[in-house]
């Protein structure tokens, strides 16, 4: 990692107030280069709160961005950090109506050339998908990095329609404690700050209430995201879309650049998980990220200035990424194919990573960088493997899936899945031989012939990577609701006793199966923590091979060594430290077993660095617990349980706020049932105390054409 301490330009930055036409302001923080020539505007809008909880990753950029000749803006979402108002739905109309109205706001500045840029990861990233369905005129590119353009596929809530119990509980746990937080009273006044908190809390609702209570891809989901509804065809920016293999929402990349027009949209994907990818957190390689978005905002919002980077002190060219983990440039770039001219690069580089010995991380993997001119790609042909043997009973273990990992890995040590061995000896599993070296880019799909007895179930498929010692490397996975068969806008019970085929596509990878290994496909029942068991399900599947099939996205052996990267370059960073602790460390992933009771326990701390001190003298505390357990036998024993606390504190105040949250979740036959505690502290007095329960129907009242909901 490069990091840059001058640029062409000096910059300044301050705070400042967005209104909008309701009269709320917006908390904004502005980096600005010294030059009295109007500039474009890059804009980060989102949630997470830009005094604290993003300003070390903001001065990493923003910055950088500034020292370029960029305005770049960074922006609460109302009702969060310091801004006024309430918190709103994420999915909701309301944020993105704001962030319209930002977009003008900054086009309008005197100091602002009238072009505006927009970026973000995650939630940041998702939202510019949003804002730029709305084709505000000013917006003339975006870059959109590990995002979802389809909350109810690929965002943390369904997978084929099954309950993410891993994501969906713990997530809305953090959200009611991230709502829940105070705005900071040396930013909005020592008076001022309690009113505001206070009106905050009295509107707080627990979002899991409003997820759950959507199990099909009604209204609600089809007008949050991007991919329905005429989402794509509304979007006039162009978009750099960017991901990673250990992504959940690496898929929307492959959408994007398949449904958006060739000359307005590229594709990155890398190895990386949900980070940004020259943040050198695993797995790698990293890449100079930012020298890559800088060129795409000099090509739509400079359209006529000389798309290069200005290269500043620094480190000379690195080695090359193809067949190395390192990253690299090309000494000699062609500028048609490394970026100079961003349009003439291939509609999508991927990273097809090199066959691995599995591990829970890696600092960084082996592979090569493919480029396709378009997609589907005419270098991608899927090859069928048809299973064979006779029918089988698939009925796992309800603990199945505990060695699953993270779903959404951010660079932890255990955050990816170990050897699945004992997963694939839960499972029901077939295998093919790799003769020749094998690629594969895209989506796998499996087509099953089933049995059920039961009305409900679920099915995951699984794609490993088998050594000659026997250890299986995880390369993708799925699942499906069998409810969810026809479509994920329906839900339609299982006949009892009938057979259907089912098909469905699993997660986008790229990976290169060696010669003499072998490609197994398991076949489980169940899959906890991810997938929340469906009532019934312990009685399992009949699984007939005779037409059923794996059919892999077999891609030609042809990397291609133009596309090389730069090293990682950022700005200086903001000076955040750590507290030094006497606690003694928790394991991130601890699995136990309760022999004589069949129970099994998942427990995952989700890491949120303890004490940390701003160089404003801003402490931020922060815990995170979350707990799975299921009886190995009994889906209708699933449990949930996620706390959080946050502690905002500034000595010299004083000030000393507190967050606690306490979240669990369970189900019967016909409901879910959830709790949720929320209690906030001003010192030692109590603000606000609030308890919900909630029980959510599993499934819709109709259950749609042929359907019923039958007998639990």
């Amino acid at each position: 990692m490069h990091i840059r301490t001058s640029f062409s330009h000096e910059t300044t930055h301050e705070d400042l107030w967005i209104p909008l036409p309701d009269g709320t302001r917006l908390h904004a923080r502005v980096w600005r280069p010294l030059t009295d020539a109007p500039v474009p505007a890059l804009l980060e809008y989102l949630p997470d709160r830009l005094t604290d909880r993003t300003a070390p990753r903001d001065w990493q950029r923003h910055p950088w961005y500034a020292g370029h000749g960029y305005a770049s803006v960074r922006v609460d979402a109302r009702g969060h950090g310091n801004s006024e108002g309430v918190p709103t739905d994420p999915y909701g109309e309301s944020e993105r109506a704001d962030g319209v109205e930002v977009i003008h706001w900054l086009a309008d500045r005197p100091w602002c050339s009238g072009a505006v840029g927009m970026f973000g990861i995650s939630r940041g990233g998702f939202t510019s998908l949003r804002i730029a369905a709305l084709a505000p005129e000013p917006l003339k590119a975006i870059v959109t990095v590990c995002a979802t353009d389809d909350p109810y596929d690929n965002d943390g809530h369904r997978l084929g329609g099954a309950v993410l119990a891993v994501e969906t509980h713990a997530r809305a746990a953090t959200a009611l404690a991230d709502v829940a937080r105070p705005p900071d009273p040396v930013h909005v006044g020592q008076v001022m700050w309690r009113d505001m908190w206070v009106k905050r809390l009295e509107k707080v609702e627990p979002f899991i209430h409003t997820w759950l209570s959507h199990p099909t891809r009604d209204a609600y989901w089809r007008h949050a995201g991007v991919r329905e509804d005429g989402g794509y065809g509304g979007i006039r920016a162009a978009v750099l879309a960017v991901g990673g293999w250990h992504d959940p929402s690496c898929d929307t990349v492959l959408r994007l650049v398949e449904s958006l027009p060739a000359d307005r949209v590229r594709g990155l994907i890398g190895p990386w998980c949900h980070q940004y990818p020259d943040r050198g957190l695993p797995p790698g390689p990293a890449i100079g990220f930012l020298q890559e978005t800088l060129r795409w905002w000099d090509h739509w919002l400079r359209p006529t200035a000389t798309s290069v980077p200005d290269p500043g002190p620094g480190p000379g060219p690195g080695p090359g990424v193809n067949d190395d983990p390192g990253p690299g440039v090309n000494d000699d770039p062609d500028p048609g194919v490394n970026g100079r001219a961003v349009m003439a690069q291939p509609l999508l580089r991927s990273y097809v990573m090199a066959a691995h010995p599995p591990a829970t991380t890696y600092p960084s993997l082996p592979g090569h960088w493919v480029g396709d001119t378009a997609w589907p790609s005419p270098s991608v042909t899927p090859i069928a493997y048809a299973l064979r043997g006779a029918p089988v009973l698939v009925r796992s273990p309800q603990h199945t899936g505990v060695d699953a990992g993270r779903f959404r890995p951010v660079g932890g040590d255990a955050d990816l899945p170990p050897n699945q061995r004992e997963e694939d000896a839960r499972s029901v599993c077939f295998e093919f031989e790799v003769p020749g070296e094998t690629w594969i880019l895209g989506r796998p799909r499996v087509r099953l012939r089933l049995t059920s007895h039961s009305p409900w179930g679920q099915v995951i498929a699984r794609v490993c990577d088998v050594a000659a010692d026997g250890s299986s490397t995880l390369v993708t996975r799925g699942a499906l609701n069998l409810s969810a068969r026809y479509g994920p806008d329906q839900a339609v019970s299982w006949k009892p006793g009938s057979t259907e085929d089912v098909v469905f596509d699993l997660t986008a990878t790229g990976y290169a199966f060696p010669s003499g290994h072998r490609i197994r496909l398991s076949l489980s029942s169940a899959y906890w923590p991810w997938i929340w068991p469906q009532p019934g399900s312990a009685a399992g599947l009949v699984l007939d091979p005779a037409g059923s099939s794996l059919e892999l996205p077999v891609r030609a052996r042809e990397s291609d060594p133009r596309i090389t990267f730069e090293e990682p370059e950022q700005s200086e960073p903001l000076g955040v430290t750590s507290a030094a602790t006497l606690d003694e460390p928790r394991p991130e992933r601890l699995v136990a077993r309760d022999v004589a009771r069949g129970e099994w326990r998942l427990e995952v701390d989700p890491r949120q660095d303890g004490t940390r001190v701003h160089p404003d003298g801003l402490e931020c505390t922060e815990d995170a617990r979350d707990t799975y357990t299921i009886d190995e036998s009994d889906p209708l024993s699933a449990r949930t349980r996620s706390t959080r606390s946050i502690r905002l504190h500034r000595p010299e105040l004083p000030w000393d706020a507190r967050v606690e949250t306490r979240s669990e979740l369970s189900c019967d036959a016909r409901e879910f049932i959830t709790s949720n505690e929320l209690i906030c502290k001003d010192g030692n007095e109590v603000v606000f105390h609030r308890t919900w329960e909630r029980r959510i129907p599993r499934t819709p009242p109709d259950w749609g054409p042929g359907g019923g909901m039958g007998n639990p």
